[in-house]
């Protein structure tokens, strides 16, 4: 049989940093068994690759740089080994081959056939599910939600043929809980007028606990790499950790947030605004928004620079404008009205955190690159 491996990817951005941080502060048990890897495009920020050296050193383990490379072609950077080979066919949100080649392919070819949990970084206050592989054999967990199971297994597990099994498992649970009510809900099949997100919820809000540990007695008579693990901590765990919460925890451990989060302060026909990077990744990703790229004009003049030199023959990181015409002071001016505009409309409607800003656009980013 072979053995269960734990891995955490870290992107080099906040989320990933601060589960890293979280699972070694307070699951030691799983944080010693714990891979961390991060998937090197060879184009990040300098400021990513600093991140990473210092959680190198908090976490006292090593991250290991996978590329998709082979050692022969080690002489190119690994984003521009891969575009050579597509011919110079820049990516884009519709030809996402830098996340298949840079990032999933190197993440697949790692863990093998091995059986693999795998930890996610989405934040309680988020309302996605990331990447989930399609490998039977890789199992995603999510420390940060409330739901700390995949959705996968949650269909699995909340199916109606199921209720009988449940409930059967669930009196053999010591708790305090009032198991009469949580009986009642587990019995209540899914149907068109009670569906599965309700009946979830209903749950997890009686007995965050009681529920996980009910997941894991379920995931013992399926083939889900947890089966093969006799205990698991963080079932036991019922805490929420949202944006602000991942901030504390990088500032209280030193590590620091990403410095490319610092809002920079700018002016523009009278008006103030302030501008900073959303997320980590290549620095040429063509999910930024044009806020972003100004920043990396005015910031890192030399590489929006560089990524103005990837656009040639037709091929542009953006579909309805060049860098070259983002960069001309008129455009520039225009994008920092807008978002000024834009910040004060947000503000007024979420929760005021300039991450928030940053990130309600209409493109949600790729969830392989940005956990």
């Amino acid at each position: 049989m072979k053995q269960v491996r734990h891995v955490l990817g870290i992107s080099g951005g906040k989320d990933s940093a601060a589960l890293a941080i979280y699972i070694k502060n307070n699951y030691p048990e799983i944080h010693d068994k714990v891979e961390y890897y991060t998937t090197d495009t060879g184009r990040e920020l300098k400021e990513t690759y600093e991140l990473i050296d210092r959680l190198e050193n908090y976490l006292g383990k090593k991250i290991l740089r996978l590329t998709g490379m082979l050692n022969e072609d080690m002489g190119m950077k690994p984003f521009d080994f891969f575009l050579n080979s597509y011919g110079g066919y820049l990516p884009s949100t519709n030809a996402r081959w830098c996340t298949k080649k840079l990032k999933l392919d190197p993440f697949e070819k790692f863990v093998g056939t091995d059986p693999i949990i795998s930890y996610v970084g989405i934040r309680g206050d988020e309302d996605r599910e990331g990447y989930i592989s399609k490998k039977s054999t890789i199992q995603s967990i999510f420390p940060f939600r409330r739901n700390i199971w995949s959705e996968d297994v949650i269909n699995k597990v909340l199916n109606n043929i199921n209720i009988d099994l449940l409930t059967t498992n669930f009196e053999n649970i010591d708790t305090k809980i009032d198991k009469i009510r949580f009986i009642e809900i587990l019995r209540n099949p899914i149907s068109s007028s009670y569906s599965q997100t309700t009946k979830l919820k209903a749950l997890l809000e009686i007995g965050t606990k009681e529920f996980n540990r009910l997941v894991f007695s379920y995931l013992k008579t399926t083939d889900y790499p947890l089966s093969l693990e006799e205990e698991f901590g963080l079932i036991d765990n019922d805490e929420v950790i949202v944006l602000e919460d991942v901030f504390s925890i990088l500032k209280d451990s030193e590590v620091g947030v990403p410095a490319y989060y610092n809002k920079i302060e700018f002016e523009v026909n009278g008006k103030k605004g302030s501008y900073s990077r959303s997320r980590s990744g290549c620095f040429f990703c063509f999910y930024q928004q044009k806020i972003e790229w100004v920043w990396l004009y005015e910031q890192h003049n030399e590489l929006f620079i560089k990524a103005m030199e990837y656009e040639k023959e037709g091929y542009t990181w953006m579909q309805d404008e060049p860098l070259s015409e983002i960069c001309k002071p008129e455009r520039m001016n225009k994008i920092k009205e807008d978002f000024i505009k834009k910040t004060e409309r947000v503000v007024k409607s979420k929760s005021g955190y300039f991450i928030d800003i940053l990130n309600d656009s209409e493109e949600e980013g790729c969830a392989s690159c940005f956990i």
